[in-house]
Parts: structure tokens; C-alpha cells; sequence
């Protein structure tokens, strides 16, 4: 079986379609819009595989507030040393990113920085 790609809800498609490509390297498809429901949606592929779908509807709500909603917790980036994670931690500090913990080594190994995209998102980079 294999992860065909995650989907995440957007506020600003172009904005955050931007920020991906100029950050990670993503290649984005050509934007689909449905205009019966006014859905629009970018995919975004990885070196590696990986896909994520951005997607915009005029009918979207906020999520429940909390500091641990259920859901989706963070979308992780394996960049492959610590010097390209500390790199990249400062690049997204200087874009305007919050960082929320790291870059460190976790309990079980990992080198790793947590940011958010500029929608909040979590992102995970990791050596």
C-alpha cells in the first residue's frame, strides 16, 4: 500500500502554493477549479514522491480552537542533515515563520525543528 498524498484546506491558495514552491522545492500542477462548487486546488509534489493537495472552497470553516485539536498534527520534511535543517529553520525564521521548538535533538533521536507555514500550519523538518 502506498500514501497517495495528504490534502490541507487553505485561505490564501496562491499565497501558500508560493510558499511551498519557494521553500521546498515543490512542483505544483496547474490549478483545477470546479465552478459549480468553487472548489480550487493545487497538488504539490516532492522530490521523493510526495504529494500535497492545497485546496480552497468558498463554503470552508475554521477549526475548533485549542492548543491539541484533533486532526492532523504536522506535515514532516526529511531534509537529510542537520546542517540543511538548521538552514532552512533560519530561512523560514527570516520569511516570518513562528518557530515552536527546536532545532534539537528529540527523545527518540531525531534532529528536528518545528515552524508553521504562514496559515499556522505545523511543519516538522528533520535531519
Amino acid at each position: 500500500m502506498e500514501l497517495e498524498h495528504i490534502a490541507l484546506y487553505v485561505k490564501d491558495l496562491e499565497a501558500m502554493k508560493d510558499f511551498y514552491v519557494q521553500h521546498f522545492q515543490a512542483i505544483p500542477n496547474q490549478k483545477y477549479h470546479n465552478p459549480r462548487t468553487g472548489l480550487e486546488t493545487y497538488f504539490l509534489s516532492f522530490a521523493g514522491g510526495a504529494r500535497l493537495e492545497i485546496m480552497q472552497r468558498p463554503d470552508m470553516s475554521e477549526k475548533s480552537a485549542g492548543e491539541h485539536p484533533l486532526g492532523y498534527v504536522h506535515i514532516s520534511f526529511k531534509l537529510g542533515s542537520i546542517e540543511k535543517v538548521d538552514q532552512l529553520t533560519q530561512q523560514l525564521q527570516q520569511a516570518g515563520c513562528p518557530l515552536l521548538n527546536g532545532p534539537r535533538t528529540t527523545g527518540d533521536g531525531y534532529y528536528e525543528s518545528v515552524l508553521t507555514d504562514p496559515e499556522g500550519n505545523m511543519i516538522e523538518l528533520v535531519a
